[in-house]
């Protein structure tokens, strides 16, 4: 049952539907009031909704119970900045934004990451952006912020892509200590490039292998030795 209710309680979520979330995650933590998962979502739905103080309150229950929980650590210290307006606004992505397709998503972890009060804002599901230089890719926030950097293959890769016309939706996939990966979505592609793949399909390299006793060595009879 709770299972089901914590779908929903995401989907609300995704929607934007905040204030279905906060009930559907009460819901929840009737039954179990331990349930960190829960209690992490209800302090966002909070948070979302301009309630300051019990998104706070909330966050701390989870460090009761979790006191390493790296997601109440990190929105604790978010909720406390944040101004009493309320707010009414979706999560940027949706789910069907995270389904990995062949040749046209790839997951990348960022290389030397930001400021910590930058990515301290950022959470799952928000809507990044590509700024592109001459031999390497950024990733910002909406307002330019800087977020971290593509690695290199990947930022070449896509300047030239780039170039060509092609664009792309990058999401937020994940964050934790030291360790943020977006979700890059090819949205469209250049005029002419319509077979080319943004990400081609990884190869599986392999060096080839023969057991020792099916190799057939070349020798020289010793009789031939002898005669030499």
């Amino acid at each position: 049952m709770n299972d089901e209710l914590a779908q929903l309680a995401i989907s609300a979520a995704f929607k934007g539907s905040w204030k279905k979330a906060i009930e559907i995650n009460k819901k929840i933590l009737k039954n179990n009031a331990r349930d960190v998962e829960a209690l992490n979502r209800l302090a966002r739905a909070f948070a979302e909704t301009g309630k300051k103080e019990p998104a706070i309150a909330t966050s701390k229950k989870v460090l009761k119970i979790d006191p390493v929980n790296s997601i109440a650590k990190k929105c604790l210290t978010k909720w406390k900045s944040f101004s009493t307006d309320t707010k009414d606004k979706a999560i940027t992505g949706n789910v069907d934004d995270f389904l990995e397709e062949s040749g046209k998503t790839r997951i990348v972890k960022l290389l030397h990451t930001g400021d910590e009060k930058v990515v301290n804002y950022l959470d799952a599901g928000d809507e990044v952006k590509l700024l592109c230089y001459t031999h390497r890719v950024s990733v910002s926030t909406a307002d330019n912020k800087y977020i971290g950097r593509l690695t290199d293959d990947i930022s070449m890769r896509l300047i030239n892509f780039i170039k060509r016309g092609y664009e792309y939706k990058v999401l937020v996939k994940s964050i934790s200590s030291g360790d943020i990966r977006v979700f890059i979505r090819e949205i469209s592609r250049g005029k002419g490039m319509e077979n080319i793949p943004s990400f081609p399909q990884e190869k599986l390299s392999y060096i080839a292998y023969t057991p020792p006793h099916l190799v057939k060595r070349h020798e020289t009879p010793y009789s031939e030795e002898l005669q030499e």
